[in-house]
């Protein structure tokens, strides 16, 4: 590992001369600020960007690191951000037969635990934002504040527009009986199924939020907004943002104001109206 950094950042060097600027950064494929965790039974696979407080970054279904390519370089200005492949995506494997959100949620308590960080703020997107909430439910401690969009609390028609569960509905029932030989195959199924069956989170739990919390949602996600305001509603310190001519994709559609709007909510108090 120590000899891939040398390699990297030599490599770094000769391109700067070049050019003239560093190489651009593969966000999710960096050795030199990669590094593996090991807990709760698994090698979890994070990225280190900055200085400052701790941020945490979540991804999605079936995403990784990368997802934040539009979201680190403006955080790690500010914050020490700790991007991660969670359980089961990306670099991060898990050769278990199930996978949960509350599974989730407790690994990155842990792992923040590992990193010696008392508590975090958290960005969480779709998935992301699922976790980013139970974290906050399960281990209120970790969590300063938090920012969720995309987030969901039932696998339903009620938690996923129609149209997009109807097409998760068709996926269910034309693969379920398919052999699936190779890890990639049977993972990739894993988290597919984690999406079917879950989250089956009651609104009225989120009273365990403590936090103040940030609940966005595009105006025509995956995602219905009445959902999302009934998630609003239901945490004691909240916010909503609808994010005008948005999709599920609100902090890539809308990067800068998605950045700057997030951390105006970090870095001020919380007021309730």
């Amino acid at each position: 590992m120590k000899n891939t950094v040398l390699i990297v950042l030599i490599c770094l060097s000769i391109f700067q001369i070049a050019y003239g600027q560093p190489p651009p950064i593969h966000y999710g494929n960096n050795p030199v600020a990669g590094k593996y965790y090991a807990i709760r039974g698994i090698q979890m696979y994070t990225e280190v960007y900055g200085r400052g407080k701790p941020l945490l970054l979540i991804h999605g279904n079936g995403g990784s690191i990368n997802a934040f390519t539009e979201t680190i370089p403006y955080f790690s200005k500010n914050y020490k951000v700790i991007a991660v492949d969670s359980r089961a995506h990306g670099k991060t494997v898990d050769a278990g037969d199930s996978l949960s959100f509350e599974m989730m949620a407790d690994d990155f308590a842990a792992l923040l635990d590992k990193m010696q960080i008392d508590s975090a703020y958290v960005i969480g997107w779709s998935d992301g934002g699922i976790n980013a909430l139970l974290l906050a439910m399960r281990h209120p401690g970790k969590v300063i504040k938090l920012a969720a969009t995309g987030a969901n609390l039932t696998p339903d028609s009620l938690g996923i527009v129609p149209d997009d569960w109807k097409e998760e509905q068709r996926k269910y029932e034309t693969e379920k009986d398919l052999l699936r030989k190779t890890a990639k195959e049977k993972n990739d199924w894993k988290i597919f199924m984690l999406d079917w069956l879950q989250p089956n989170v009651p609104f009225e739990a989120l009273r365990a939020i403590k936090c103040p919390s940030l609940i966005i949602c595009g105006d025509h996600d995956v995602i219905p907004i009445e959902h999302t305001t009934k998630i609003y509603q239901s945490i004691p310190q909240a916010y909503l943002w609808v994010v005008p001519n948005s999709g599920h994709a609100t902090l890539i559609q809308h990067r800068d104001e998605f950045n700057k709007v997030v951390s105006d909510f970090f870095e001020k108090p919380y007021h309730c109206f």
